[in-house]
């Protein structure tokens, strides 16, 4: 019998936003074959979320370069596209500025304290 996880976690995996997935998708146990299948040919529904989103927050986190902790501090609760994280980029917000330096200086001193191990 074939492993099968459910949607959110195979949504994870892919980098999509679960809610705007199609229902079959959202609705169905997927197969690790079927995961490995939709990996290695996505269909037109899985490129389009992937290059133009809704993106979840984990993804909007690292395209704007801050913590999924620092999107919650600035109230950015839901999905956001490509042209809302473009715009944040090409004119950033005060919070973002401070987020994205907090996140810098956190991501450095992560790095600092593993290489004196």
């Amino acid at each position: 019998m074939s492993q099968t996880m459910k949607p959110v976690t195979a949504a994870a995996k892919l980098g999509i936003y679960l809610p705007a997935a199609p229902e079959a998708f959202r609705n169905s146990p997927i197969s690790r074959a079927d995961l490995d299948a939709l990996r290695a040919d996505p269909p037109l529904w899985l490129t389009e979320l992937q290059r133009n989103g809704p993106f979840p927050r984990d993804v909007v986190a690292r395209k704007l370069g801050v913590s999924r902790s620092g999107l919650a501090r600035a109230g950015i609760t839901e999905a956001l596209d490509a042209g809302q994280i473009g715009a944040l980029i090409a004119d950033p917000p005060d919070w973002l500025v401070h987020e994205r330096e907090s996140y810098r200086e956190v991501v450095a001193e992560k790095a600092r304290q593993r290489s004196k191990q």
